[in-house]
């Protein structure tokens, strides 16, 4: 047996070592001259105990201890920090400036390639509030003397709010399941899906205008303004709204403004849901993944039983800086040593049934394509600024959230399969089909007896996120087998009961005696970005915007 590690995890031998000595080092020498002091948390938690803080997610590495009490591995550090001074401090003591540098676990799928340990240097600061300036400008600042002390590439943060969208919802919402639902599709970056929720639902021209264009607005600071515009037609006040905060900061740290090293962008949404107004995230040139995270998140202390004390922090991933610093080093993820003013867009096209489509709109939307209409074996197509990679549909969230390209076009059934950390922008309203479930029509009832007796469906099929989502959302007890290719055999000799698969006419289905017994979601092609070029790249924003008038005249 190889003596490897398990996934996920990993050696680090003294070469990488030191490097990563180095610039803890150089993080630790700036977190400490503004006065930020050491601390530690255990590695294991009540779990119970921390998700009073705020909601946790699911998470495997999870044990009972002798006593019968549920433990977890810590997957950051805010939440036990802010447990320990609930605990352990009192008001006097305030402000608090802690610092830390310790690893956490999360849980990635097999099939992204993404650590599950990684290590966090990180600040949190604990303040009276109301106390005077907002303490999220002394913690990006010091990000910001953190990013320059270590001389990354071209670094940029990008500022946000969780205010103007939940104030928008909790004052406008027609229900709280809407609400909900709109919480979590901009949680997830699902733009699109958010813009058919609003279309679906009842509501006043300008609560729909809000929730469809604030978390589109990004970019310098004149954005807090366009959001004020749309909130004040919504008729929602000013002090519920964030923006003022984000002003506050505009102000304060006005030199980081005018260098265009901070920016603005309310789609922006961290991996935890306990913030309760600006939140952030800090980015470097060629990487496609955030290299810091932070926001203000009084309500976490509020749940420990300490409230009215103001609490911000982020946390700097030690595996990334090492990625944008060209240090020896192995974190999954993808980074490029050619800078984005150097190089072309580029964007994964989908080949395939998509394909035409997909050269259709981006023709449309201005693009040179003449290279795309004769590719022959190439993969690779250069055209004036961009550069189009050809990839299979399924393949081509992979790409984008990997860093083989910026952006790209695929189904939404691809992008919902793959779950990749995407921005999904404009539905281009093509390319479209349907999933459904079938089952052989001369077999009709048997999976309802199976599921009786057995308390659980067997399905086929090629997709099984899709086909899981299906059946949680139904409440039905699933068995999935995956298969690649003819899952219309599964029922037919017996092997399943039924199907989850894309149809368009009908007609396979109808020639092998399948009958559609339900309908699981409908899917047009998407066209979607990575976060951290989205939010670096301005071309991207405006191809997104570009192509969303292409839709709007064909529709």
């Amino acid at each position: 047996m190889s003596a490897v590690t398990p996934r996920g995890f990993r050696d680090i031998l003294p070469t990488e070592a030191l490097a990563r000595e180095r610039i803890t080092g150089t993080v630790r020498e700036c977190f400490s001259r503004q006065g930020y002091l050491p601390v530690e948390t255990p590695l294991i938690e009540d779990r119970n105990l921390l998700s009073l803080g705020g909601k946790l997610q699911d998470s495997p590495f999870q044990l009972f201890d002798g006593d019968g009490s549920l433990l977890m591995v810590r997957p950051d550090l805010t939440l036990p920090i802010a447990r320990m001074v609930s605990a352990r401090t009192s008001a006097d003591d305030l402000p608090l400036r802690l610092r830390y540098a310790a690893p956490v676990v999360r849980e990635e799928s097999t099939l992204k390639g993404q650590p599950r340990q990684f290590t966090q240097l990180g600040v949190e600061y604990f303040g009276a509030d109301g106390g005077g300036t907002l303490p999220e400008t002394e913690v990006v600042s010091l990000l910001a003397e953190t990013l320059d002390a270590l001389e990354a590439p071209a670094w940029r943060i990008v500022c946000g709010s969780v205010l103007p969208l939940k104030a928008l919802l909790a004052r406008r919402s027609p229900s709280s399941e809407f609400e909900d639902r709109a919480l979590r599709l901009a949680h997830e970056s699902d733009l699109v899906s958010l813009d058919e929720l609003v279309d679906s639902t009842e509501l006043d021209p300008s609560v729909r205008e809000a929730l469809r264009r604030i978390p589109r607005l990004a970019g310098d600071s004149s954005v807090i303004e366009e959001a004020d515009v749309l909130l004040d037609a919504a008729g929602i006040p000013v002090a519920d709204r964030g923006t003022s905060e984000l002003r506050a900061l505009v102000s304060s740290l006005a030199d980081l403004v005018e260098e265009g090293r901070l920016t603005f962008d309310f789609s922006i949404a961290n991996s935890f849901d306990y913030y309760t107004g600006i939140i952030f995230k800090g980015y470097a040139e060629g990487i496609t993944a955030s290299i810091a995270s932070g926001g203000r998140y009084d309500a976490v202390l509020a749940n420990f039983g300490r409230p009215n004390v103001a609490s911000c922090g982020f946390a700097l991933s030690l595996e990334r800086l090492q990625e944008i610093l060209g240090e020896q080093g192995e974190s999954g993820v993808v980074s490029s040593d050619v800078s984005l003013s150097e190089r072309p867009l580029r964007i994964a096209v989908p080949k395939g049934s998509l394909f035409k489509d997909a050269v259709r709109v981006l023709e449309s939307a201005g693009l040179p394509t003449d290279s795309l209409r004769d590719l022959g074996r190439k993969l690779i197509v250069r055209e004036g600024d961009y550069e189009y990679v050809i990839v299979r549909a399924q393949d081509a969230p992979a790409f984008v959230a990997h860093g083989g390209a910026d952006c790209g076009i695929c189904g939404y059934d691809s992008i919902f399969e793959a779950n990749h950390d995407l921005i999904q922008l404009v539905d281009l309203r093509c390319g479209g089909c349907r999933f459904v479930v079938a089952e052989p029509r001369s077999k009709a009832g048997a999976a309802e007896d199976a599921y009786s007796w057995r308390g659980t469906v067997r399905v086929a099929t090629k997709y099984p996120r899709i086909t899981q989502s299906y059946y949680d959302r139904i409440g039905q007890q699933v068995d999935i087998v995956q298969l690649h290719g003819n899952i219309e055999l599964g029922p037919i000799v017996g092997m399943t009961d039924r199907i989850v698969d894309i149809t368009a006419t009908g007609t396979t289905l109808a020639e092998n005696d399948l009958v559609i017994v339900d309908e699981v979601m409908n899917c047009t092609a998407r066209f979607f970005s990575g976060p951290a070029a989205y939010r670096y790249d301005t071309r991207i924003r405006d191809l997104a915007a570009r192509l969303a008038q292409v839709v709007a005249a064909d529709h």
